[in-house]
């Protein structure tokens, strides 16, 4: 584990970009994670410090049930999407999302610059992740791992 102060440039970004099949995967193309909990090995919690290319989604429009969501934007202007509304964010501003409240929300970075924030998260078990427009659903495995199918079960 590590204990000492880092420069969060020094955190590698994973080789992963996404766990989507496509032809979400392609969506999220441009964005990137360093996975600044995983670092120091937290385990109650994520952090996040995520980029947006131009044109990127942060995330398919979602909603889960079990884990709160907390972003904090540090550069660039996305548009926050709540179900059907739109709101244009810039550095400083920041919002949340309680768990079960069924607000499925993403960043999406509609302008010519880079968006960066940071996203934390809690890691509550059982949590269930609700795509409203897209045919695609979690499926938790025993062990955690999490794969995707359509929503009618059949696999990707």
């Amino acid at each position: 584990m590590n204990y000492l102060p880092v420069s969060s440039k020094k955190i590698p970004e994973p080789e992963k970009i996404t766990s989507y099949p496509e032809p979400f995967a392609s969506m999220v193309r441009g964005r990137t994670k360093r996975k600044l909990g995983n670092y120091f090995g937290l385990t109650n919690f994520g952090v996040n410090l995520t980029r947006l290319a131009p044109g990127t989604i942060s995330a398919l429009l979602h909603s889960h049930s079990k884990q709160d969501e907390f972003i904090y934007i540090l550069e660039g202007n996305p548009t926050l999407v709540i179900g059907d509304e739109e709101f244009q964010m810039g550095p400083g501003d920041c919002v949340g999302f309680q768990a079960g409240s069924g607000l499925a929300h993403q960043l999406v970075n509609r302008s010519s610059l880079v968006v960066t924030y940071i996203e934390i998260g809690d890691r509550t078990r059982g949590d269930k992740v609700v795509y409203p427009d897209d045919d695609i659903a979690i499926k938790f495995a025993p062990n955690g791992d999490l794969g995707f199918t359509h929503k009618d079960g059949s696999p990707y």
